[in-house]
Parts: structure tokens; C-alpha cells; sequence
């Protein structure tokens, strides 16, 4: 069981999660919210993340993963099938019971909002073809960009509509900060991997640019995520959305920390803990102020 719970890569849910409770913060007070819907958004977007996850684990375990000597707690892999742990049909296996998992989620849903289905597609197809079939994202240099939109605006679009019913484009744009942040997270994550996956031709934007390059990125990422937010108070948001610039000193300390250590294995660990702890303190600050406000109407 240890291994399947391993396998699941579960600690890195907090970059789906979070945009769908963001979403639920933003609507929670709207007349229509159903809150048996939030839930059921939170389950269905979990289990397709936690399937991309382990279908990530079994494509690059034909990949960048067997030749990996950089691993860190937070890139590389589950190593679940490097180390005979599972192997890959299992992990295969258990990968599509979660897909299965998410679109019978998905399906139920899109009884009553049909809108679901296109969107919940969209998001699917970017988990799924980041890693395999014929378009491999992450190989091709767009895999960041899906994940952007995956982890992001299609996350909180969907959440606020099978919330309240209604499709908007301020839901969309709600997404930003945490579409940015996310991006942060995967793109620090392919420094320790750079070596490998320039080897086995996953040809990612960091193994395109090199890493002098792609370490000015970082940073703007992270700048991103909360110039965001102070952009979308300014188109008519809630100002209880900046309280996620609350986070903004654990940003600083991975950016000054990913600075000096951005080519260096381990050096570079504590900066991607920080950055995953940038992404979750943003959107549960911002989530938090955007309740606030909403009782204080």
C-alpha cells in the first residue's frame, strides 16, 4: 500500500487543489452555489491530477528516469518503477483507474452542466499529452504553457461553473495567479532533471534555453503569480485577494536561494520547497480574503 500511496506523488495535489478552493471562496456566497458541487470538483480534479502524475511516472520510466542521478524529493519521479517497487502496468493500471476515476466525476456532473465536458476535456488532454501519445508536451516545449492553463484558469473556469452555473471570464481569470505559480513549480523542478532529460531528448523550455537562461524565468514566474493578483483587483476583483501577497517573503527566500544554487544538486531542494509553499500560501491567503469579503458584503 506504502508503495501505491508513493506512487501517487499525492503531496503535489495542492497545485489543483488550490485554484478549485479558490474558485469555491469566490462563489461560496453567490445564490446558486451548490456545495455538494465543490466537493465533487475537488474529487474529480484530484483524481485526474493523481493520474497524470502516475502517468508521468510510466512514460518517463521509457525515458528521462532511468538515467536521472539528480533526484530530489520533488522532481524525478515517484522511482517507484526504477526501484522495483511497482511496476509499470501496475503503475499504468492504476493510472487510468483514476482517469476512470475523474471522468465518471466529470460525466455525472455534466448532466446538469454540460459545459463540463469540453472544459474537463481540455484539462485532461493537457495531463495526458504532457507526458504521452503522439504530442508529448514536454517534449516539444509547450508543456509548460498546458500546464499553465491546465493547473490554472480551465481549473477555476470549471469549479465556478459547476458552482453556481454560470460560465464567466472573471473565473478564468481567477486562475492566473495560481496557473503562474504552478508553472514556477514545474519549471524549478527541471533544473535537477536538465542533465537527463536533455540526454533522452525531453526537450522541455529549460533544456531549450539552457539553464543561464531559463533561471531569469523563474523568478518572473513567481512575480507573476502576484502581479496577478493586484492586476485582477484592479479590473474589478475583490481586494481581499491581496492578502496572498502575504506569501511574497517565502517567494523572495527561493528566489534569492534558487540564485545561487540553480545549477547545483542538492543546493537547489529547499528553493523548490519554497516555491510549492509560495503556491499554497498565495492561494489559501487569497482564498481566505476572498471569504472575508464576501461576509463583510
Amino acid at each position: 500500500m506504502l508503495n501505491y500511496l508513493r506512487a501517487l506523488r499525492a503531496p503535489f495535489l495542492s497545485g489543483s487543489l488550490i485554484p478549485v478552493l479558490m474558485a469555491a471562496a469566490w462563489t461560496w456566497n453567490h445564490p446558486n452555489f451548490q456545495w455538494p458541487n465543490a466537493v465533487l470538483a475537488l474529487a474529480g480534479i484530484a483524481c485526474l491530477h493523481l493520474a497524470s502524475n502516475l502517468i508521468n511516472d510510466w512514460a518517463d520510466s521509457r525515458g528521462s528516469d532511468p538515467v536521472n542521478q539528480r533526484v530530489t524529493p520533488f522532481s524525478g519521479g515517484s522511482r517507484v518503477i526504477q526501484q522495483g517497487r511497482l511496476s509499470s502496468t501496475e503503475v499504468l493500471v492504476l493510472s487510468l483507474i483514476f482517469y476512470g476515476l475523474g471522468i465518471a466525476i466529470g460525466l455525472y456532473l455534466a448532466r446538469n452542466y454540460p459545459y463540463v465536458l469540453p472544459i474537463g476535456l481540455a484539462g485532461l488532454g493537457i495531463g495526458f499529452f504532457y507526458s504521452v501519445g503522439p504530442f508529448r508536451l514536454m517534449s516539444r516545449g509547450a508543456g509548460e504553457i498546458g500546464i499553465f492553463f491546465a493547473f490554472g484558469p480551465l481549473v477555476t473556469l470549471g469549479a465556478a461553473y459547476v458552482m453556481t452555473g454560470e460560465i464567466t471570464l472573471a473565473a478564468f481569470l481567477l486562475g492566473i495567479p495560481s496557473g503562474f505559480l504552478i508553472t514556477a513549480v514545474i519549471w524549478i523542478n527541471q533544473f535537477p532533471d536538465f542533465l537527463a532529460d536533455r540526454q533522452t531528448g525531453k526537450r522541455n523550455l529549460v533544456v531549450r534555453m539552457g539553464l543561464r537562461k531559463a533561471k531569469l524565468v523563474y523568478p518572473a514566474l513567481l512575480l507573476g503569480g502576484f502581479a496577478s493578483l493586484i492586476g485582477l483587483t484592479a479590473v474589478g476583483f475583490s481586494k481581499g485577494l491581496l492578502l496572498g501577497l502575504l506569501a511574497a517573503p517565502v517567494a523572495i527566500k527561493a528566489a534569492t536561494i534558487f540564485k545561487k544554487q540553480y545549477g547545483r544538486h542538492p543546493g537547489v531542494v529547499p528553493a523548490q520547497a519554497l516555491t510549492i509553499q509560495t503556491q499554497l500560501g498565495l492561494g489559501l491567503l487569497a482564498g481566505a480574503g476572498l471569504m472575508l469579503a464576501g461576509w463583510m458584503v
